[in-house]
């Protein structure tokens, strides 16, 4: 079957978080005989820091940000079984939809895949004429990055006719041990994107112990942090690319996950870099959410800390065999449970039980 996927970027990581999830779903339904398209626009100077090259397992087309470009690439969309639009493109989302959606076949199936569905349902909630709320009635199927079942709930109680969270996972083909690198050497490092919806989070689990635990080194990773006051013991390293975050992961004593706003408050949604730095060896500290043993247990698998303090105390008695013994134990676990060649399993099954199913307009 031919899907025509329309997301953010395929090819870089750069201001995009959600490239490695695409990569790894996409490169196991390949695997699985689908013949895929990947449709990004040219936003953000995220080609000129691109990660990989196009792939042998998908068709990359970049198309530029103008609604003349927008409306080619949407029209291609009639010449795939399956249509996905994914959340958070970068251009024109509205716009893409409904022209994607318009263009669809009768027969196609048609999927929205949310990357960050706690936010969108929340922008949903506020927004009683957002476009999204229309196109819900005309989509065969929304898939999620996460977020159980109360995303479920809230998407089938906003007119979804099926929701199918799909977690992102590990790709053991591209992060795995690594020797250690003495740029990422340090006791705690932290790589995320300075976001509204993250930054104070990041002050209270990760600057403030910093602050807290002097003889300490920390170590900041990402995008947008440089015009900010930092402790003398963080060092700022800018983008980190992800040829580089399987040294990243594995160098430091322990990496930190710290969940956006929204993620934090409705749970069930690991962040990917969970799975890479598990699949790297890492022992992994992450801030409090609901859901978290179902992926890592906690204080075997995974550290978890409510609060800046908890980070600070965790830095401050944890010691090298701990960290290792950790860091082997979440890699077996993600290797046995959580890797995207399950999870490319599963959207195959979701995808074929729609096979032949009448689609929502027919329906009705």
């Amino acid at each position: 079957m031919k899907i025509a996927f329309y997301g953010s970027s395929l090819l870089s990581s750069y201001w995009n978080g959600a490239a490695t999830y695409y990569r790894g779903l996409l490169k196991a339904l390949s695997r699985r005989g689908y013949d895929i398209t990947f449709y990004e626009p040219d936003v953000y100077d995220r080609q000129k820091n691109r990660d990989i090259e196009a792939p042998d397992w998908c068709t990359v087309v970049v198309y530029e940000p103008t609604p003349h470009a927008l409306m080619q690439v949407a029209a291609c969309a009639a010449q795939a079984d399956i249509v996905v639009k994914a959340s958070g493109v970068g251009f024109e989302d509205d716009a893409l939809l409904s022209a994607v959606l318009e263009h669809a076949r009768a027969d196609a199936i048609t999927v929205f895949w949310d990357v960050d569905a706690p936010a969108t349902i929340s922008q949903l909630r506020a927004d009683a004429d957002h476009p999204l709320h229309d196109a819900l009635r005309r989509i065969d199927l929304v898939l999620t990055y996460g977020g159980g079942d109360p995303v479920v709930w809230e998407y089938r109680a906003l007119g979804a006719v099926e929701c199918v969270p799909i977690y992102n996972a590990l790709d053991p083909e591209t992060h795995h041990p690594v020797a250690g690198d003495r740029r990422f050497a340090c006791d705690l490092a932290f790589l995320g994107n300075r976001l509204p919806d993250r930054e104070a989070r990041v002050d209270a689990f990760f600057v403030e112990p910093a602050r807290a635990l002097n003889g300490k080194r920390f170590l900041l990773g990402g995008s947008g942090w440089g015009d900010k006051p930092l402790p003398g013991n963080v060092s700022w390293l800018g983008h980190v690319g992800t040829r580089d975050h399987n040294a990243f992961n594995v160098t430091p004593k322990a990496v930190l996950n710290i969940s956006r706003d929204s993620m934090a408050t409705n749970g069930f949604s690991p962040a990917t870099r969970i799975f890479e730095a598990a699949g790297a060896g890492a022992c992994i500290v992450t801030d409090a959410w609901l859901g978290v043993e179902m992926f890592l247990t906690p204080g075997e698998e995974i550290l978890v800390a409510r609060d800046g303090t908890d980070v600070a105390e965790i830095v401050r008695t944890l010691t090298s065999a701990r960290a290792n013994a950790i860091g082997e134990a979440a890699l077996r676990r993600v290797l046995g449970e959580h890797t995207y060649t399950l999870r490319g399993a599963l959207v195959d099954t979701v995808f074929k039980e729609h096979v032949g199913r009448p689609t929502v307009e027919a329906a009705e």
